[in-house]
């Protein structure tokens, strides 16, 4: 009905990843069932409130995140995992695809101890199957102060027709 809002849960969570450019890796996410929004910004550096000019100078320690909320009892926290390892290289440190720098590192940002034990399986199961000859390099580390970024980054690619960005 229109002007009704309806509560999807009230026990979201949040899940913070940075794998390269963010514009491919948030439409990644966007299209998860479970998943009830994106956005992408800046996390894990020196600066406050940094914009994006300021990120791509490779000074402010930030790297390009994306942060999922979702509904835990639609989608879990694993099945977000696997769409991190699945769309991006994790053994080139600071750099995917065409893009390089600090802020285009992998990393995973997590909110709790739950979060932190799945990524560190996840990432040790993934290195022990023999997909990647080099060594993941993804960080694992506690979730610091997001930085939403300018609005024109909020899903890039589906406002400007985008199927994705080159990497």
């Amino acid at each position: 009905m229109k002007g009704q809002v309806t509560i999807v849960s009230e026990n979201l969570q949040k899940a913070d990843f940075a794998a390269g450019c963010f514009w491919h890796v948030e439409e990644a996410f966007r299209h998860i069932p479970g998943v009830v929004s994106t956005a992408v910004g800046y996390e894990g550096g020196r600066t406050e409130n940094p914009d994006y000019r300021e990120v791509c100078t490779d000074r402010t320690g930030h790297a390009e995140t994306v942060q999922v909320t979702y509904d835990p009892s639609k989608v879990s926290y694993d099945v977000l995992l696997d769409v991190f390892w699945s769309h991006h290289d994790p053994t080139t440190p600071n750099r995917q695809g065409p893009d390089f720098g600090t802020q285009y590192r992998s990393v995973i940002f997590y909110h709790n101890k739950e979060q932190e034990a799945a990524a560190r399986a996840s990432k040790e199961k993934l290195q022990k199957s023999g997909k990647f000859k080099k060594p993941i390099v993804t960080e694992i580390v506690p979730a610091t102060k997001f930085w939403r970024a300018e609005e024109y980054h909020q899903q890039y690619l589906e406002k400007n027709n985008l199927k994705g960005c080159g990497i």
